[in-house]
């Protein structure tokens, strides 16, 4: 029996139109999930949908911003119409923009809580009934960050948000656990997105991303152990072994998803590749 497979199960992934939601949305999939994808941009959703469907695969594309409430939770609800369940919930939808605390403004923060916070509690508190009246248990994916377990200059606001998702999956994994409902995160950090290319909007096409210099690419590879960023494939199939029976026993964790970053504390490679500390004073190697 493969214990990664979803079949019959119903997924909901929360910006799942590009990125990391669109890896995880994607994942699903081919594990046999049937998926919604909840995106503001409808042309996002739509191609997930659509390739999903050209695999065989039963999709959903809904449209809703997440930071409208009444819009999220009628996409939630349209969801579990869609097929009369609900399975498995991936909290996705999330962003961020750099700068330091005091150049933000009081409409920036609330944006950010809105954003990466108050949607995971909305798309949360209107899936989980549906988990427990199919009395079939559930799983929550709550993507946080690394940016959650480590001080994050000019990101203060978002990393204090991820933060509190990572509380409340410890919390919500102890209220649901009498449901069967199984309750993680995961934390990527640095993964090559549109949004991170500067593809935020519109029709997800790689020949309009920016490209990094030959030298801002290895200056990245050297903070990352691994020696190179991650794919949103990555951030998929961790999603998969989080929400199906491979990780039946496994709830309130929170899984790096991070090439080794948050176990590097701070140590990265020089050119030469020596391991380095506190900007050179401690090398190994």
């Amino acid at each position: 029996m493969d214990k990664s497979r979803l079949d019959d199960q119903v997924a909901i992934v929360t910006g799942g139109g590009a990125g990391i939601g669109r890896g995880i949305a994607l994942a699903l999939a081919e594990r046999g999930a049937g998926v919604a994808i909840v995106d503001i941009e409808p042309v996002r959703a739509r191609e997930v949908a659509q390739r999903v469907l050209e695999h065989g695969g039963q999709a959903l594309a809904l449209t809703a911003d997440v930071m409208d409430g009444d819009a999220l939770r009628h996409a939630i609800a349209a969801a579990g119409q869609w097929r009369g369940r609900v399975d498995i919930l991936v909290n996705n939808a999330g962003g961020v923009s750099g700068r330091p605390f005091l150049q933000q403004s009081e409409r920036s923060w609330r944006r950010h809580v809105e954003l990466n916070l108050m949607s995971m509690l909305v798309a949360t508190a209107s899936a989980v009934p549906m988990m427990i009246d199919g009395k079939q248990g559930g799983a929550i994916l709550n993507v946080a960050s690394i940016e959650a377990t480590r001080a994050a200059p000019n990101y203060a606001v978002y990393a204090a948000c991820k933060a509190a998702m990572v509380s409340l999956t410890r919390s919500m994994a102890l209220e649901f656990s009498p449901h069967a409902i199984r309750v993680n995160a995961i934390a990527p950090d640095h993964t090559v997105t549109p949004g991170v290319r500067g593809n935020r909007a519109g029709p997800v096409d790689e020949a309009s991303w920016r490209r990094p210099s030959i030298e801002q690419q290895a200056a990245m590879d050297q903070l990352v152990p691994l020696m190179r960023e991650g794919v949103p494939e990555e951030c998929g199939d961790a999603a998969v072994y989080l929400c199906s029976r491979m990780s039946s026993y496994v709830t309130g964790v929170l899984l790096p998803v991070d090439g080794g970053t948050w176990a590097a504390g701070g140590w990265m490679r020089t050119p030469a590749g020596a391991w380095t500390l506190n900007q050179g004073l401690t090398t190994v190697g």
